[in-house]
């Protein structure tokens, strides 16, 4: 059984480590650390010591320049004080079997990396973004996903339905052209959507598609399946008492279920 060792990445507004961290320890992994970007600078901490990333939530970088912009241009041209390239580190990791989860910011981050979606397994080039909400607003929310049962994501495996929140300004995935989008519908790349929670139907109808994302899109995976990025904040419902109808008996499946599934995932290899 191989052993879990979970890398929460924090630094430069983000705010959602401390969740992301719990949400892996009481999903079962056997080693978590919260780490400073910095520190995968100096070399106190090393990529290669783990095979679990999460990158969280948060206003990284203040969201200027558009969120996740600054953070992309780190990691790309970033070296460590032992000058080796960090992308390389990352490459490295991914290519040794590693698993990466980014959510809200992360997402943006690896969209604007070009880890997502990686049409073609074209890795490193980008291919979508993510634009304000249509609402212009910060969408503060509880939304009900689906999961698509025929994509290769690791993290949705067995997942029909989420209730989690959302907490974003900056959420709506924007394809450089309409091929772009057909392809993440026909390479089953679109991980999560938004749906009405009466229909089952996967929805662009304000309130309960916080963003006006087309095809309802809320989460994105990679081909191979070892790359999950979403809006909404799957750390946040960690707990039954999280949610927000809970003292009227209500509750659902825990957003934390994705995160078990990463990790369940690496333990069977």
């Amino acid at each position: 059984m191989t052993q879990v060792n979970t890398l929460v990445i924090t630094g430069y507004g983000t705010n959602c480590e401390v969740e992301c961290a719990h949400a892996a320890k009481i999903s079962g992994a056997d080693r978590v650390e919260i780490k400073h970007f910095s520190d995968l600078i100096s070399g106190d901490t090393s990529l290669t010591d783990f095979n679990f990333l999460i990158l969280p939530g948060g206003f990284l970088d203040g969201d200027d320049l558009g969120a996740a912009q600054a953070a992309a241009n780190r990691w790309r041209h970033a070296k460590t004080e032992q000058g080796e390239p960090l992308l390389d580190q990352l490459k490295t990791f991914f290519t040794n079997g590693g698993i990466i989860f980014g959510i809200c910011n992360g997402f943006q981050l690896l969209v604007k990396l070009g880890l997502l979606p990686a049409i073609d397994e074209l890795y490193f080039e980008r291919q979508v973004s993510l634009s304000h909400n249509d609402s212009a607003r910060y969408e503060d929310r509880w939304v009900h996903l689906a999961a698509n049962a025929k994509s290769p994501c690791v993290f949705t495996k067995g997942v029909e339905t989420l209730y989690i929140p959302v907490r974003h300004g900056e959420g709506k995935i924007i394809a450089k052209d309409e091929a772009t989008l057909a392809a993440l519908q026909e390479n089953n790349l679109i991980a999560l959507q938004y749906i009405d929670p009466e229909s089952g139907e996967v929805t662009q109808e304000y309130p309960m598609n916080p963003n006006g994302s087309p095809l309802g899109i809320a989460g994105l995976t990679d081909p191979s399946g070892r790359i999950l990025g979403m809006m909404p904040h799957p750390e946040a419902y960690n707990h039954p008492t999280n949610h927000p109808s809970w003292t009227a008996g209500k509750t659902a499946e825990l957003g934390t279920v994705l995160i078990k599934n990463g990790i369940d995932y690496l333990k069977s290899l």
